[in-house]
């Protein structure tokens, strides 16, 4: 018998992997069925089955690999140096993620800015994903409290404020992004850029924080 190809095997498991992103962002994992996932792929039981046990497995590895592009984009950018502004950083690196994903779309809509919300609230009854989401946000705050220490050293941030909590806030920024794109619809991540560069550059009034 002819020997499958690695590259074979990893497009079959992206295939399987985008199949069920596009199910669970149209109807959210509970109303999700395997048959559904098995329709969406076009595949076989035994060979989606060959990859992933079921939905909760297909759940964690699809925001695992979510997760781990956006922590490697931004260990990535931390190794730059000069480090790029706050609002060039966010924004490069959500829309480098977001670009790998707009192929996948529900009623022409991309459909990861939605998958993202049901995992969300798929974490309040779920502990075993919302352990995997803490793990992966605690990864990308703990880069982002380093390279917020960085600016902090060369002068460009403020010191006065602790690094977690702009790490805290930059995070914010960016899930509150892909929030109103699940609800109002595609946005570029120059918005984000825009809106952020406009933030940073607010003055402060003589004898305010």
């Amino acid at each position: 018998m002819a020997r499958v190809s690695q590259a074979h095997l990893d497009a079959r498991r992206r295939q399987i992997l985008d199949g069920a992103a596009v199910c669970f962002a149209r109807n959210g994992f509970h109303a999700t069925s395997m048959q559904d996932v098995l329709r969406e792929v076009d595949l076989s039981a035994g060979a989606v089955y060959r990859y992933f046990s079921g939905k909760e497995e297909l759940i964690g590895a699809i925001v695992g690999e979510v997760l781990g592009q956006v922590h490697e984009g931004f260990e990535e950018a931390a190794r730059s140096s000069p480090l790029p502004p706050p609002d060039v950083l966010v924004a490069s690196v959500l829309g480098r993620v977001l670009a790998t994903k707009e192929s996948v779309t529900v009623d022409g809509r991309p459909a990861f800015p939605r998958l993202v919300v049901q995992v969300w609230t798929e974490t309040l009854r779920n502990e075993e994903l919302a352990t995997v989401l803490r793990e992966g946000y605690g990864a990308v705050r703990e880069t982002w409290t380093r390279i917020v220490g960085a600016y902090q050293d060369a002068g460009t941030m403020r010191p006065d404020v602790p690094p977690e909590h702009v790490a805290r806030t930059m995070m914010a920024a960016a899930m509150g992004f892909l929030a109103q794109q699940a609800l109002f619809g595609p946005t570029p991540a120059e918005v984000l850029s825009d809106g952020l560069r406009a933030l940073m550059s607010v003055r402060e009034e003589a004898g305010t924080r």
